[in-house]
C-alpha cells in the first residue's frame, strides 16, 4: 500500500513552481555585486577616502571620523542604488549565530516629507540591548547598554533590502560579548608573534595573516516531512527513529551523482553566495544519504568566519525556495555519519609565503620546521583548551563515533614530515624535505601523478595536509571564530616563548640559525607525544593517549574547565585576547547553553512519547487485543495458538510503553530539579550525567515500538522517508 506521507510530498512538488536559479552568464559578471568591496569603493568614494580605508584594513590604522562620514555617504548611496531601504549592524553574539536590528534610512524632514540619512556615527557605532544576549553575568537585566562597532576589514553587504555592516559587540564596561572581538585580537596577536620570529629570517617587515578555509557539511530534508517531526523542528535532530535497513553501508552516496532537485538548490545557493562575494568552490555528496558539502577557497580568517555565518543563513533561505530544510546539526540521524565543519588553518604573509610549506633552501626548510614545531607545541600544551573550543552539546554526539575524530586532540604529520623531524633529532643540520613524488601507473593514456608529501588521516582531529592544518573536530553548527581564536592565541603564546628561548641562546653566543635549529629541535622533542598517525578510533589509542598526557575527558561540561585554568588565563591575558572575567563569563554561557539545549531535547522527547508515540502504541495494542478476543470467541481454548503472535506483541508493547513512560517521568523530574540549580557548571554536569543517558534509554523503547506498530498509523515520518525522498 502506498504510504500517505509519500503521496503528500510528491503531489506537492508536482505542483510546485520552478524556482529560478543563476542567470545565463559567467560568475565574474555578478560576483560581489552585493558587496561594498574595493571595486564598489572606486565608484562611490574619493581616492583619499579609499586610501584611509585601505590603511585601516591592511595596517590596523584607526579610521578618521571625517573619513567615516565620507564612507557612510558613499555606502548609503550605493546601498540605495541597489534597492536597500534599511541598514543594520550585523554581529555575532554568544548565542553562536548572528544578530541584526534593522533601521530605516528614512527620517522625517519638515512636516510632510522625509529624507534618507546615514552618518559616520551611524556607520561606526550602534547600541543594541546587551542584557538580552548571553553574557555569563557580565550584564544584568537592568544593565542593558552595549555597543556594536564597525569592522572595516569585513566589507558591508546587502541582504534583500538591508545594508548589513559587520561589527564587533562589546559591553558598556568594555568586555567582549561576541565571537568576532576575540578573533580579531587573536589574529593581531599571532601576526605580531609570527613577525618577531620571521625577523630571524629577514622577513620581519612582512605583513602576516592567519587564513581559514572551511568545509561545511549539511543534510537536506523535505520541508513537509520536516514539519511532521517535532524533534527536527525543536532541536534540529531526530530524538527517536529506528535505523533504515539501507543507509550508508554501500558508500554509494559519497561523491555520487547529485540528485536533480539538490543540484538546483546548490546552483541557486552558489549564485546567491557569489553575489555576496563568498568564494564557494566545491560541492558534492557526502557519506550519509541526503548529506552534502560545500566549501570555498581559503580567505583571511575574519572574513572567512563572516562568510561562513552568512552562508549558513543563505542555505536556509535558499533551501526553503526549493522545498527543503537544511539540517546543520552535528548528528541529525542516529546510526549514520554526522556533519562537521573542517577548518583548514594556516599562517602566511601578504606576499604569498606560506609558513607551513617546505622550501627549496636549507633556511626555508628551517623556517618550515620552526613554525611546524611551534604549532605542535602549542597544541600539545593546550590540547584540553583546544578541545573545549569545539565541544558542544550537539558536537558531542559526533566526536569519536567512528565517523569523526575522537575527543582527544592529537596531530597527524604524515610520513615525510615525521621523517624530517626524526632526522632533526639525530642530526645537527636541517635535512632536505622531500617534495612531491611522481607516480606512473603504466597506462599510456593516463599521465603521471604528482603525489603530496603527506597522506590524509580521517581519524585525526588536527591533521597536517601539505601546507596547512585541518582541524577536523569542529562541529557543523559552530561559529568557527571560537576555535580559530583559541588556536591563534595559543600559537601566539608559543611563538613568544620560542623567541625568548632563541634570544637567550643568541645572547649566550650561539649563531642565529644554530640557535633557531637547536630550539626547534628541543621544541619538537618536548611535544612529540602529541603526534599520532594511526587509527584514532581504536581503543588502544585512547589508552595510549592517556599515557602520553593528552586530555581524554569526554564530558562536554567538564571540558569547559580548561578555559579557566590558571595556564589558560595567562595565555589569553598575555595575548590581550580575553581577560579572566571574560573567560569565566564565557564558561557560564557555555554551561548554560549546554543545559538549555539538553533540556529542550529532553522535554521534546517526552512530549513526543506521551502525546504522539505512546497513544498510537496503545491504540495498536487495543486492536491486537480485539483480534485476540475474537480469536478466543471463534476458536475457544485453541486461541493461544491462533493468536500467539498478537499475544507476544501485546506483551512487548506493554513492556515498552510502561518503561518509556517511567523513564520520561524520571527525565522530566530531573529537568525540573536541575532548573533550580544556580551553579551553571553543576547544572550542566547534571544534564550530561543524568538526563542524556535517560533520553538514550527512552529512545531504545520508542525505537522498538516503531518496529512493532503498523506503519499506516505511525505518527511521524521514518528514517527511510527522511533520508531517501530526494
Amino acid at each position: 500500500m502506498t504510504n500517505s506521507r509519500f503521496v503528500a510530498v510528491e503531489e506537492a512538488y508536482k505542483k510546485a513552481p520552478i524556482v529560478p536559479t543563476a542567470p545565463d552568464k559567467t560568475t565574474s559578471a555578478y560576483y560581489g555585486c552585493k558587496v561594498f568591496n574595493r571595486a564598489t569603493m572606486r565608484k562611490y568614494l574619493s581616492s583619499d577616502t579609499r586610501r584611509m580605508v585601505y590603511e585601516s584594513i591592511e595596517q590596523g590604522v584607526t579610521l578618521d571620523k571625517s573619513a567615516a562620514e565620507h564612507v557612510a555617504a558613499g555606502m548609503k548611496q550605493w546601498a540605495m542604488d541597489e534597492g536597500a531601504t534599511h541598514y543594520t549592524h550585523w554581529f555575532q553574539p554568544l548565542t553562536g549565530g548572528t544578530a541584526e536590528k534593522h533601521d530605516s534610512f528614512s527620517e522625517p524632514y519638515g512636516r510632510d516629507s522625509s529624507l534618507e540619512n546615514f552618518t559616520g556615527k551611524m556607520l561606526c557605532q550602534q547600541e543594541p540591548d546587551a542584557s538580552s544576549f548571553p553574557s555569563g553575568g557580565l550584564r544584568n537585566t537592568f544593565e542593558a547598554r552595549g555597543y556594536t562597532a564597525w569592522d572595516p576589514s569585513s566589507p558591508a553587504f546587502i541582504m534583500d533590502d538591508c545594508l548589513c555592516i559587520p561589527t564587533v559587540f562589546i559591553s558598556y564596561t568594555g568586555e567582549a560579548l561576541d565571537y568576532k572581538t576575540p578573533l580579531l585580537k587573536s589574529s593581531a596577536a599571532v601576526a605580531a608573534a609570527t613577525k618577531d620570529v620571521l625577523s630571524y629570517f629577514g622577513m620581519g617587515n612582512e605583513m602576516v595573516q592567519s587564513y581559514l578555509g572551511w568545509e561545511q557539511e549539511y543534510f537536506l530534508v523535505d520541508k513537509d516531512l520536516y514539519a511532521q517531526r517535532p524533534d527536527l523542528v525543536m532541536t534540529g535532530r531526530t530524538l527517536q527513529g529506528h535505523n533504515s535497513s539501507k543507509h550508508q553501508q554501500l558508500d554509494d552516496h559519497y561523491f555520487g551523482s547529485i540528485p536533480s532537485r539538490v543540484l538546483q538548490f546548490m546552483k541557486d545557493l552558489e549564485y546567491e553566495a557569489y553575489k555576496l562575494g563568498i568564494p564557494v568552490k566545491t560541492r558534492h555528496n557526502e557519506v550519509a544519504p541526503n548529506q552534502f558539502e560545500i566549501a570555498p577557497v581559503y580567505e583571511e580568517v575574519n572574513l572567512a568566519v563572516d562568510h561562513n555565518l552568512l552562508l549558513m543563513s543563505l542555505m536556509k533561505l535558499v533551501a526553503d525556495r526549493h522545498g527543503f530544510v537544511v539540517l546543520l546539526h552535528e548528528k541529525p540521524y542516529k546510526g549514520i555519519n554526522g556533519s562537521g565543519k573542517h577548518c583548514n588553518w594556516s599562517l602566511g604573509t601578504a606576499s604569498g609565503v606560506g609558513l607551513f610549506s617546505p622550501g627549496k633552501t636549507t633556511e626555508e626548510n628551517l623556517r618550515f620546521l620552526t613554525f611546524m614545531a611551534n604549532v605542535m607545541k602549542a597544541v600539545y600544551d593546550n590540547n584540553a583548551l583546544l578541545k573545549a573550543s569545539i565541544m558542544t552539546a550537539t558536537n558531542a554526539h559526533r566526536l569519536g563515533a567512528n565517523e569523526a575524530p575522537p575527543a582527544i586532540i592529537s596531530i597527524f604529520l604524515g610520513k615525510t614530515v615525521s621523517e624530517a623531524f626524526a632526522d632533526l633529532l639525530k642530526s645537527k643540520n636541517v635535512a632536505n624535505i622531500k617534495g612531491k613524488k611522481v607516480y606512473s601507473l603504466g597506462i599510456p593514456q593516463i599521465p603521471e601523478l604528482l603525489v603530496d608529501n603527506t597522506d590524509r588521516n580521517r581519524t585525526s582531529p588536527f591533521a597536517f595536509t601539505g601546507n596547512r592544518f585541518e582541524f577536523r573536530a569542529v562541529g557543523s553548527t559552530a561559529n568557527c571564530a571560537a576555535p580559530m581564536a583559541t588556536l591563534n592565541t595559543i600559537v601566539a603564546h608559543q611563538l613568544r616563548e620560542f623567541k625568548k628561548n632563541v634570544d637567550k641562546r643568541i645572547k649566550d653566543g650561539a649563531p642565529v640559525m644554530q640557535a633557531i635549529l637547536d630550539e626547534t629541535r628541543e621544541t619538537y622533542r618536548a611535544c612529540s607525544n602529541v603526534c599520532f598517525d594511526g587509527n584514532g578510533y581504536s581503543d588502544e589509542w585512547k589508552k595510549e593517549a592517556k599515557k602520553r598526557g593528552l586530555d581524554c575527558e569526554a564530558s562536554a561540561p567538564k571540558t569547559y574547565d580548561a578555559f579557566t585554568k590558571k595556564e589558560s588565563i595567562e595565555v589569553f591575558e598575555e595575548a590581550e585576547v580575553l581577560s579572566k572575567v571574560e573567560l569565566e563569563a564565557r564558561n557560564d554561557v557555555l554551561w548554560e547553553m549546554y543545559s538549555k539545549k539538553v533540556e529542550i531535547e529532553a522535554r521534546t522527547l517526552c512530549d513526543m512519547a506521551v502525546n504522539h508515540i505512546l497513544p498510537v502504541a496503545m491504540e495498536y495494542k487495543s486492536k491486537l487485543l480485539s483480534n485476540v478476543c475474537k480469536a478466543k470467541e471463534i476458536y475457544g481454548d485453541e486461541y493461544k495458538e491462533i493468536a500467539g503472535y498478537e499475544l507476544s506483541q501485546i506483551k512487548e508493547i506493554s513492556a515498552h510503553v510502561t518503561k518509556a513512560m517511567e523513564i520520561c517521568k524520571s527525565v522530566e523530574s530531573q529537568c525540573d530539579k536541575l532548573l533550580k540549580t544556580e551553579d551553571m557548571r553543576k547544572q550542566a554536569i547534571g544534564y550530561h550525567d543524568g538526563v542524556v543517558p535517560g533520553m538514550e534509554d527512552a529512545r531504545v523503547h520508542l525505537d522498538a515500538l516503531e518496529m512493532i506498530i503498523d506503519d499506516q498509523i505511525w505518527p511521524m515520518p521514518k528514517y527511510r522517508e527522511l533520508l531517501f525522498i530526494s
